[in-house]
């Protein structure tokens, strides 16, 4: 993905990651489209950065995605850049139905179906650019396991592999495939999280991505260097310490 010039919609943007993600790209030259539940949030981006599209979207509701991604592509036919940023994660104890059966549920659809169907609502589209590119949003926990998030770690895990199957069969067409791999970031995902000092500060871990996307256009995996331990633990054979370590001394994800 080129750094500037592009049409980007991020869904799942009124905060965190997403939100610092699409100032840093709209700064960069580029068109950014802001999607999100909140009505409030969305109207509070709008008046602070009102250089920023914004749209509601539900990324759990099917209607809802249709609705967006018709008004969106009505408003920017020129948008080649999707980010499937929406996701939750939820502490969980399976050992009792009561403790995870309806986060799982709602996890699966939020990180799972949500950017699927996003996916299938404007992948017509892409493919008609002459250059576009989806950008999936997983987890350094697709790949090494966090104790108390048991669905969460599921769930990008499989939009990993999602990524890696989605590239060889978009391989030959004008449609890249970028998967974004954060380690911890200081963010509201859970609470406490953004208090979280093991995890990596918001703004460095943008910059950190923002150089990557720069220098690195062309590859599969943005990783900063914080979500390689968790990354290639099984390649370093030290998988069971990077599990170990993790579980100890960070709550939230290293």
């Amino acid at each position: 993905m080129d750094i500037t010039g592009n049409t980007i919609f991020i869904p799942g943007a009124t905060s965190g990651i997403g939100l610092a993600l699409a100032l840093r790209l709209q700064e960069r030259g580029n068109t950014v489209i802001v999607g999100g539940r909140r009505e409030d949030r969305l109207a509070a981006i709008a008046a602070a950065h009102p250089e920023l599209h914004t749209i509601r979207i539900d990324t759990a509701d099917p209607a809802s995605i249709s609705e967006a991604a018709a008004a969106v592509l009505a408003a920017h036919p020129t948008l080649n850049v999707l980010v499937t940023m929406a996701g939750i994660m939820r502490a969980e104890d399976w050992t009792t139905p009561a403790g995870f059966l309806s986060t799982a549920e709602e996890t699966v659809t939020t990180n799972v179906l949500g950017p699927i169907r996003l996916i299938a609502a404007f992948i017509e589209h892409l493919q008609a650019q002459p250059s576009a590119t989806i950008m999936t949003v997983s987890s350094g926990l697709a790949f090494a396991p966090l104790k108390v998030t048991p669905t969460y770690n599921a769930s990008k895990a499989a939009i990993h592999m999602l990524s890696e199957s989605l590239r060889l069969q978009l391989a030959g067409t004008t449609v890249a495939v970028q998967e974004l791999e954060p380690p911890a970031v200081r963010t509201d995902l859970m609470p406490g999280h953004a208090e979280n000092e093991a995890a990596l500060p918001l703004d460095a871990f943008i910059d950190e991505v923002m150089t990557l996307i720069e220098t690195q256009p062309d590859a599969t995996e943005i990783q900063v260097e914080r979500v390689k331990f968790l990354r290639y633990g099984e390649a370093r054979g030290d998988y069971d310490e990077v599990v170990a370590v993790l579980n100890r001394t960070d709550p939230h994800g290293r």
